[in-house]
Formats: structure tokens, C-alpha cells, sequence
């Protein structure tokens, strides 16, 4: 075999694995990766150049700042202030929820942005008592559209402004994308207002993702602590100054309970020993308590119970959470002696309420496997000490803070973090991998994300494929591939001119990218493109636009992008429900891209 039919087969073989789907995707392109190697082809150093590649970099670095938009709470806010604008229009909701997940995908790449509109839309859905599969396909193709406003909506966009340099036009400036980009948006906007309810079916799921948005208010009312909760101040020389809350005691007042301390300003109280003006907050019947506390020498405050609500505001808000979790078998909890009110060892965690099989545990019972507790702490203190060996969480907390919790701790910052990258990626100061880079160690050093969370948050699979596919796209220039394809291409359209080349290129990377990622289609398509374009004696720059275009319109089948994939069960979509809504874009976004893109960058 020739070296370019060693290249093809390599292809071939990528896509049937892809499509197989009975292997990790990482497997299938570093395998590729290998090939090229042991084929021949290419060096080591060549096979695994991608890696190293700058564009990979920015990729990741995109990850960690999308991830510090969802942590911070501002993609939360975003979602709620949807939420409230929408109202209870068909049309407005569909507008508003498209252009602000366009406008989220663009800063924060597409995955990114459906992930954290997902629940959201999801609650607004049964809130308005609307099918999610309504809404779910149009708020992904929306992200999809909006991936075309910006360098950072796609790694796709990224790659091919790559490749415009490299083949000497100049790469794409960061808001230059939106010269396309924004028909794109407009078009898909107005063909699901107008055609989604026909469409997209009506169907709900049984199986939809938790609505966590009241998350704090639900815990309060199962651990009974939404009425009968009072505040009672510590007064100066008062008995228990200086004591444990272990000596706290209510004497003979039946059914009151310790639930937190916390000081005169309502920050809950993480020390163990009770100082003065500590402000004890109990729960029980409001004769009971004043007598109690009369006993032990305190003084009820305002003499009102919190408002329904206030102790949830109390004890969940931007700097503290709550975590709802249960013993676990074999935990080395079990036998231990817990009791509303009291901190746990670390210091840092304090339980508001124990409960066996739904009903309270009286202080003084020593813990069974499957208890459950109610702890409050900070944020960062429920994310580092709920260890699986002692308790078994029942909603992340993690997960709570990014539904639940809008512009929480760092959200400021990470707003200005984010405007200094796209600062320095619209003035091109700095290479866009030294942009990404900035902000997301800004994210790290700030805090805003530790290092675990760092990890967690880059997509290393889509970080993998770009890395592995792009030797496939060096194998093809070397041997030749790319240009047998391109004159292949040429030849086909022969006379026809450039526009044709745009619809050829357009047809081979739509439909190649409905059956694998998007990502990797471009990864082969953009050689073929770069040569094809200089056959013909063209720009590069409206080949590679229409070819990123393309790839954007990943809308007919669920296996095309991760975030169709996303939708799926939410939405109880099947397989055939993709295209009836996708055609039309993909018509909309065919025209654009072989009409439109050469009136924009001229050949």
C-alpha cells in the first residue's frame, strides 16, 4: 500500500470505529495517532506534536474559565434572570432562552454553556407546565449557532483560524466570527418560533434532571426547622459564657432543640464554646422556649420565630451551603454521639438536625448506619470533608452551589477575568493559548477553583481528540492525501467556480459531522480546504469559514455532539427527532455559508 492509501484507510478506519461506538473515543484517536507511527508515516515527535499544539492549550484553558462562570454563579444568575424576563410567552421564552445560551456558548464554548442552562430550562419547562422537549433541542441548536460569535464558542473556530494563518491569509479576529455568527443566531431563532411546536414533539420524561433551585428551603421544611424556630441572645455574664454546646442544656423543656449558634449579625458559629451576645437558635414551642430560656439565662430576640424562608436565607447563601447525607454502613461514625447544633471534628461543619427513617433523633442517641444529617458549613469545607467511607452525600454540593446559588464568592472576579480575555484575545496583545492561560490561572490562583476542580473541569476527551486528530491532518498534507482529495473536489465541480467548491465542502463536512464529532470532522476536512482553495487559486478564508460553519451545523442526529447527547433523555428524544428541526438550520445555515460567507471574505 501507498502512504496515501495507508492515510485513507487510517480515515476510514476512524470513522467506523466512530460510528461502531463500542470504543472510547480516546482510544480511537490516539490509536490513529500511533498508526501514523508505526506505519511510518510520521515520526514519534510529528505523531504526538498535537499535544503541544497551542491550540490544544487554549482549548483546555477554556474549559477552566467556563467552569469558573458555573462555579461563581453567574451562569446561574443568567439562567434566573431568563427566568423572569420570559414570563409565561412561548415566543419570548424561545428568544430570550436562544440568544442567551448563543451569547453563553460563545464566551464559554457550547458544552459549557448547555450544561449549565440545562436545569434551568428544565424547571422553567414544568414550571409553565411545557414539554422540556420543546425547549431542550432549541436551546442546544441555539448554542450550537452562537458557537459561530466568537473565537472561543468551538475548538472548530479556533482551528481554523489556525489554519488561515498558517496558509498565509491572516487568522480570524476574535470578534470577526460574528460577521456570520449573528445571521446564523437570527435564523435559527426565527425558524424554531415559528416551526419548533410542529417540529419537536411534546413528550416528558420520566427521568428529567433534579430542579436544585429551592434546594435549601426543601432541606428546612424535612428537617422541620421552616416553624417554632427561635433566636435567643447569649447576655453578658450570663452561665453558659465560656461552656461547650454540649452543656447546653433546656432543662425540663420538652421538645426544644439546639439548632445552630450564630453571631449578632447572623453568621453561623463554628467554635465550640458559647461567648457572649451569641445568638442560640432553637426550635420548639414558643411557651416552652421562653421558659427555658428564662431557666439558663437567656433572652428571646425581637420575640418572633423566623420568617418562613429566613432560616434558609440564614444558613445558604453565597459564602455557606448545606448538605443533606447519610451514614454509611460500616462508617466510622456509627456509635458516635451527634446532636443537633453541635460541630463536627474538623471544625468546620455544623449539624442542624439528625433524623432515623424520617422522624428526629433525640440528642443523646448514638448514630446507626443510614441516619441522615442536615450539616451546614462553608462551600469549600462540604466539598473537602463529605468522604464516601463516613457519609454518603445525597445532592452534590458542587452541584447545588452552580444551580442554586447566583453570583456566590467570586463571581466579581471571575467577571473581570473574563472580560480580560476577551480583551486580550479582541486586541491580540497575546497568542490566544497565552490569553486562555492568563485567565485560567487567574481562576486557580484567585480561588475561585482549586486544583482538583481545575482537573475536574477540562473535558479531556475533546482535549485528547484535538490532540491526537492533528497528525492525521499533518499525515495528510505530507503524503499528499489532502491534495488528492482537493483535486478530487476540484474536478468534481470543475467550471462551476468557487461557490461550488463551498457547497461541496459544506455537503462533506455536514455530513461527515453527523456521525462523528464536529471537532474531528474539521480536524480532516481543513487540509482538503487549505488545498482545494489554493488549486483553485482563492482565499483560504472563506473555504475555512464555510467549512467552521458547517461543522457548526451538527443539529441532524443525536451522536453528533456531546451536547445533542445531553438532551436526549431530559428531553425523551429519539433518533428521528433530530432532523425534522435540523433540516431547516442546516438548509439556513447552507445558504449562508455558500451565499453569504464569499459577500463577507472575498475569494
Amino acid at each position: 500500500m501507498s502512504e496515501i492509501q495507508i492515510v485513507f484507510a487510517i480515515i476510514i478506519g476512524i470513522i467506523v470505529l466512530f460510528m461502531w461506538d463500542r470504543l472510547p473515543v480516546i482510544a480511537v484517536c490516539v490509536g490513529a495517532a500511533l498508526s501514523l507511527y508505526f506505519t511510518g508515516i510520521l515520526t514519534l515527535q510529528q505523531s504526538l506534536a498535537g499535544f503541544g499544539d497551542p491550540a490544544v492549550i487554549f482549548i483546555a484553558a477554556l474549559f477552566v474559565v467556563s467552569a469558573g462562570l458555573e462555579m461563581s454563579g453567574v451562569t446561574t444568575w443568567a439562567g434566573q434572570m431568563l427566568m423572569q424576563k420570559a414570563g409565561e410567552s412561548r415566543s419570548r421564552l424561545l428568544v430570550l432562552m436562544m440568544l442567551l445560551v448563543a451569547l453563553l456558548s460563545a464566551l464559554i464554548s457550547v458544552n459549557g454553556a448547555v450544561a449549565a442552562l440545562l436545569p434551568v430550562v428544565v424547571v422553567i419547562a414544568i414550571r409553565l407546565s411545557r414539554s422540556p422537549a420543546q425547549l431542550l433541542m432549541p436551546l442546544v441548536f441555539g448554542a450550537h449557532a452562537g458557537s459561530m460569535l466568537m473565537l472561543t464558542g468551538t475548538p472548530v473556530n479556533v482551528l481554523i483560524s489556525e489554519a488561515s494563518a498558517d496558509a498565509g491569509f491572516g487568522g480570524f479576529n476574535y470578534f470577526e466570527f460574528a460577521l456570520i455568527g449573528i445571521p446564523a443566531v437570527i435564523g435559527c431563532v426565527l425558524i424554531v418560533v415559528f416551526f419548533g411546536e410542529r417540529l419537536l414533539p411534546h413528550r416528558v420524561s420520566k427521568r428529567l434532571p433534579p430542579d436544585l433551585s429551592q434546594h435549601a428551603k426543601t432541606l428546612v421544611e424535612q428537617f422541620r426547622l421552616a416553624s417554632d424556630v427561635y433566636q435567643l441572645t447569649v447576655p453578658a455574664g450570663a452561665p453558659l459564657v465560656g461552656r461547650s454546646r454540649a452543656d447546653l442544656s433546656f432543662g425540663n423543656g420538652a421538645g426544644i432543640s439546639l439548632v445552630t449558634i450564630q453571631t449578632a449579625d447572623g453568621q453561623t458559629v463554628r467554635r465550640d464554646a458559647i461567648e457572649a451576645d451569641d445568638i442560640i437558635v432553637v426550635r420548639g414551642a414558643p411557651d416552652e422556649v421562653r421558659t427555658a430560656a428564662q431557666e439558663i439565662g437567656l433572652v428571646k430576640r425581637d420575640g418572633q420565630p423566623f420568617a418562613s424562608g429566613g432560616l434558609a436565607l440564614s444558613v445558604f447563601n453565597r459564602d455557606s451551603g448545606l448538605a443533606e447525607v447519610l451514614v454509611a454502613p460500616r462508617s466510622p461514625l456509627i456509635g458516635q454521639r451527634f446532636f443537633p447544633g453541635m460541630v463536627t471534628e474538623s471544625g468546620d461543619l455544623v449539624v442542624l438536625g439528625i433524623q432515623r427513617q424520617g422522624e428526629d433523633v433525640e440528642p443523646g442517641h448514638l448514630l446507626e448506619a443510614g441516619d441522615t444529617l442536615l450539616l451546614q458549613g462553608t462551600w469549600s469545607a462540604l466539598d473537602q470533608r463529605l468522604t464516601p467511607t463516613e457519609v454518603l452525600v445525597v445532592n452534590s454540593p458542587e452541584q447545588v452551589r452552580r444551580q442554586a446559588v447566583a453570583l456566590g464568592q467570586g463571581a466579581k472576579g471571575m467577571i473581570v477575568i473574563l472580560l480580560g480575555m476577551v480583551f486580550l484575545l479582541a486586541t491580540g496583545l497575546v497568542p490566544p493559548a497565552v490569553a486562555g492561560l492568563l485567565a485560567a490561572g487567574a481562576v486557580l490562583l484567585s480561588g475561585i477553583l482549586n486544583v482538583d476542580q481545575v482537573y475536574r473541569a477540562i473535558n479531556w476527551t475533546t482535549v485528547i481528540l484535538v490532540g491526537a486528530m492533528m497528525p492525521l491532518a499533518t499525515a495528510m498534507e505530507i503524503t499528499g492525501a489532502a491534495q488528492l482529495l482537493a483535486e478530487g473536489l476540484v474536478a468534481v465541480v470543475g467550471d462551476a467556480g468557487p461557490m461550488a467548491l463551498l457547497a461541496g465542502l459544506f455537503l462533506l463536512t455536514g455530513i461527515l459531522g453527523q456521525v462523528i464529532s464536529n471537532t474531528a470532522t474539521a480536524l480532516i476536512i481543513i487540509p482538503v480546504a487549505v488545498v482545494a482553495a489554493a488549486q483553485m487559486g482563492v482565499s483560504a478564508q472563506p473555504v475555512l469559514m464555510c467549512v467552521g460553519l458547517a461543522a457548526a451545523g451538527a443539529f441532524l442526529t443525536p451522536v453528533a455532539t456531546a451536547t445533542n447527547l445531553m438532551v436526549m433523555e431530559p428531553g425523551d428524544y429519539r433518533f428521528n427527532d433530530y432532523w425534522k428541526l435540523g433540516l431547516p438550520m442546516m438548509v439556513w445555515f447552507f445558504v449562508l455559508g455558500v451565499f453569504l460567507v464569499p459577500l463577507i471574505w472575498s475569494f
